[in-house]
């Protein structure tokens, strides 16, 4: 009777290797697979990352011939704004000078009362020089400037 029940024995333990055989043999596949799969995300990833790169390279010179396009811009503007700089300033001394000549004329005129008479500029200290010998004492002072639009753009913007 001992002997069936050791053979009752051998055979669980038979019956158990093969369950472990089995286990091993799914477990083995189970990680096949999920490697598998884990390999097959890596690819996929790896493919999303090249693509990402692949759209980034080219936004990128997309923004780079734009900076390249408002660069140029920029620069001609501020070689415009240069030359309108200069001629801003060079309009300004002319201005003053008129502005001066003016201021002048107008001292002159309300010493004569813009009707003529002797022309005498400011002082009036009454000398010989403040009378007829002035340097200024023009026949003219009363004629008024007159220029067309063609000679006032070709003379006050430097033009031809």
């Amino acid at each position: 009777m001992g002997s069936p029940a050791s053979g009752n024995c051998s055979s669980g333990l038979q019956n158990y290797g093969s369950e472990s055989d089995e286990r091993k043999r799914k477990r083995k596949e189970s990680n096949r697979e999920s490697a598998r799969r884990s390999r097959m995300r890596k690819q996929k990833h790896l493919d999303d990352l090249t693509a990402q790169i692949a759209h980034f390279l080219e936004e990128n010179s997309h923004i780079v011939a734009g900076i390249s396009v408002t660069t140029q811009q920029y620069v001609t503007i501020e070689g415009e704004n240069s030359v309108l700089r200069a001629q801003f300033l060079e309009l300004n001394q002319r201005l003053n000078s008129l502005n001066e000549i003016v201021e002048i004329a107008g001292g002159f005129w309300m010493e004569t009362g813009q009707g003529g008479g002797v022309i005498g500029y400011g002082g009036g200290g009454g000398g010989f020089y403040d009378g007829v010998m002035n340097p200024l004492n023009l026949g003219f002072y009363n004629q008024t400037l007159m220029a067309s639009a063609s000679t006032v753009s070709a003379d006050v913007f430097n033009c031809c």
